[in-house]
């Protein structure tokens, strides 16, 4: 016998559950971009970050071929049409997080690389990823401990913690492009390569007259990988000049 209670004949009867019957879709909803679904609870900075993360064709590309960030394409790109990359490169990677210019030395045949970053870098063998600040004290002769030779390609992927202030963090992002450049130019041979993002700016002037002085090729190369709306290139330094009088350190190092 059932021990349910009796149903009260005044009750209502259950409501029918309106589900809308599942649609194959048209070709306009299939090409319109992804929306973040969370959408709401996030700042506007970081969800229109995180929407063109999710739409961004380099990004799902990278994730295909198992790269550990968009970056990778930049490095390809470059690498075809300047040919850096090669077997007997001894490369450092300045600035190397999360690892995907180290995946593409290691895939144009570099085997010695090592990399430094502030933050930690999972394993990419048979590269050497050191967690530290690349100036240091003693990081500049380790680095070349760790690499066995004196590098002859540095390559920086790096950009300044912003604040907020677009002057203030362009002279910030100068500065560590003219950080690198100088480590480049005191460890490099003659004939030695640099390879550096930075920023389009007044500024960035004093990093090209120190980049001119000591290389004999200085280019600007802007990859097709690069957001179409950033103000980002790349300086292309090649072939390390045997004597170099090198400027005065800016005001913004």
């Amino acid at each position: 016998m059932s021990s349910d209670p009796p149903e009260d004949p005044r009750a209502e009867p259950p409501r029918k559950r309106m589900v809308r019957a599942p649609t194959r879709g048209d070709a306009k909803g299939r090409n319109q971009a992804a929306r973040l679904k969370t959408a709401d609870t996030r700042s506007m900075s970081s969800q229109q970050w995180l929407n063109r993360q999710i739409n961004d064709p380099f990004v799902k590309e990278a994730k295909a071929r198992g790269y550990r960030s968009r970056a990778a394409f930049k490095l390809l790109e470059i690498d075809d049409k300047y040919h850096v990359l090669n077997p007997a490169a001894k490369v450092v990677d300045l600035g190397c997080a999360p690892g995907g210019w180290v995946q593409v030395c290691l895939e144009r045949g570099v085997t010695r690389v090592v990399g430094v970053d502030l933050l930690p870098v999972p394993p990419l063998a048979p590269a050497i990823l050191i967690e530290g600040d690349f100036t240091a004290e003693g990081m500049e002769a380790g680095l070349i401990d760790a690499l066995g030779a004196g590098p002859n390609l540095i390559l920086s992927d790096m950009a300044a913690n912003t604040m907020g202030h677009a002057q203030t963090d362009h002279l910030r992002i100068v500065a560590l492009v003219e950080q690198a450049a100088r480590f480049a130019l005191r460890v490099l041979p003659p004939g030695g390569h640099f390879i550096a993002k930075a920023f389009q700016g007044g500024e960035m002037e004093a990093v090209l007259r120190l980049l001119r002085a000591g290389f004999q090729e200085v280019r600007h190369f802007k990859p097709k990988s690069s957001r179409a709306g950033s103000s980002e290139l790349y300086l292309i330094a090649l072939r390390k000049k045997a004597v170099v009088n090198l400027p005065e350190a800016s005001s913004v190092a």
